[in-house]
């Protein structure tokens, strides 16, 4: 697959995955997605790397999902197309979550909606200090999907997390470690130079106990995440009907 946003670096047992769109603060459209999914499913049959760095533009990891992008569903007429369209970030953040390899997020001064999702399905994150994390969706009438909100509990509990998506507020760097929404906190413009660190060092371990600890934590802690997010897609098609949402989202497009 020829990719024009993403690019896979290896070095050694560690790899590189950056992606940019070089557009909208590297909001997400279709094809990117596409592209992280098929670049994520490269790694599942290579036994030469261990660990996979994510890192999104240096201008800003991700502002989320482009609803220029996403509006574009609504004039699909077959049913079945359209509820296809709506699960590709789920396949996207699955894939990645899946991935035998340990995967380290690297966010550089922003990640919102769709790029908090990303970045959850990974192992760890590394953010940097000026950065801030914002999960806006509520605000413009839309649920957090990409099967990101059970991952979200996991992390930081019941309450903080119906605070960061009802209250939509943007968390700075030194909440964002504190609650444990992140690992590593770096220096901004080095958050990859940290994830690489950390990303050495999982490469130095033996493979075979690294890779069945990742599926035995991941077996514990997502047990009940496909049981209690396998609709979300659905649930934000709904959403998106709502009079309320629409009125958001129209007001949001006007700032």
């Amino acid at each position: 697959m020829k990719l024009d946003y993403v690019t896979i670096e290896k070095r050694g047992g560690v790899a590189i995955v950056r992606f940019d769109r070089k557009a909208n603060l590297n909001a997400f459209n279709e094809q990117l997605v596409v592209e992280l999914t098929h670049a994520a499913r490269s790694f599942f049959e290579d036994l030469e790397t261990h660990a996979v760095v994510l890192a999104g533009a240096a201008n800003g990891f991700s502002a989320g999902f482009d609803l220029k992008a996403a509006d574009s569903w609504h004039g699909e007429s077959d049913d079945l197309k359209r509820r296809y369209r709506a699960y590709a970030g789920v396949r996207l953040c699955k894939a990645w979550e899946a991935l035998p390899q340990i995967t380290i997020a690297a966010i550089e001064r922003l990640a919102v909606g769709a790029g908090v999702a990303i970045a959850l399905a990974c192992d760890w994150r590394v953010l940097g200090r000026g950065a801030y994390l914002y999960v806006p969706e509520a605000k413009i009438g839309l649920n957090l999907q990409w099967g990101a909100l059970p991952r979200l509990i996991a992390l930081v509990g019941p309450a903080r997390a119906k605070r960061i998506t009802i209250l939509c507020e943007k968390m700075p760097a030194a909440t964002a470690v504190k609650w444990g929404l992140v690992d590593e906190l770096a220096d901004d413009g080095r958050t990859v130079e940290t994830a690489l660190k950390l990303a050495e060092t999982v490469a130095s371990m033996p493979q075979p106990t690294v890779r069945m600890i990742k599926e035995a934590v991941n077996a514990t802690a997502n047990a009940l995440h496909a049981a209690t997010a396998f609709a979300d897609a659905d649930q934000s098609q709904l959403t998106t009907s709502f009079r309320s949402g629409k009125a958001a989202r129209e007001a949001f497009r006007r700032k």
